[in-house]
């Protein structure tokens, strides 16, 4: 009974696994835009202390920092579901917009990160030991968002070769081999 089970459930995510794969087949942008969602939700699910540490270090273009990075990241979902359309090839010029918008996240969290840093230097002891701790947390967040959206432009520029390299996975049923010349069909009258 136990083994039946084991074996029922092995098969049942074995066959979820080849589903998977043949979604990826057919579609394998899923993957770049897997990785566009995860970078997405690391800054907004941190937006709260992002605004907290933009009001109380009030750094120059902090808030214009804070503003672009979350602009362009939805803009940048926008035109990666325009850069690689459903079963056709990739639209070249989204895709090299995709880029620079990239390119802008990141040089904005940089830019942010660097306003913390000379924040904290600059306020030295004056600062409170729980706005601290917001602070370095706020700043390796920004780190953290600029190596997803640098992992995100890889997987972009490399989404040809994930193709290619999915359609080489054999996600073919294997049948098993049955006798069916041993049945005898009842005559017709």
């Amino acid at each position: 009974m136990k083994n039946k089970f084991i074996s029922k459930l092995a098969s049942f995510f074995k066959n979820l696994g080849r589903k998977f794969i043949i979604t990826l087949k057919k579609n394998p942008n899923y993957i770049p835009f897997a990785m566009l969602l995860v970078s997405f939700l690391i800054y907004s699910l941190n937006l709260t202390s992002v605004s907290n540490t933009t009001a109380t270090v009030q750094g120059k273009n902090m808030g214009l920092c804070e503003f672009v990075i979350m602009l362009l990241s939805i803009l940048s979902m926008i035109a990666m579901l325009n850069a690689f359309p459903k079963r056709k090839k990739p639209n070249y010029p989204v895709v090299a917009l995709l880029i620079v918008l990239f390119a802008i996240i990141i040089f904005a969290d940089y830019t942010y990160a660097m306003k913390i840093y000379d924040a904290i230097g600059r306020l030295g002891d004056k600062i409170k030991e729980d706005q601290l701790i917001e602070y370095i947390e706020v700043y390796n967040m920004m780190y953290a968002h600029m190596a997803m959206i640098a992992v995100t432009a890889g997987t972009v520029i490399l989404e040809p070769l994930f193709a290619k390299l999915l359609k080489k996975i054999n996600t073919n049923i294997e049948l098993e081999e049955t006798n069916v010349g041993n049945i005898e069909l009842a005559d017709e009258e």
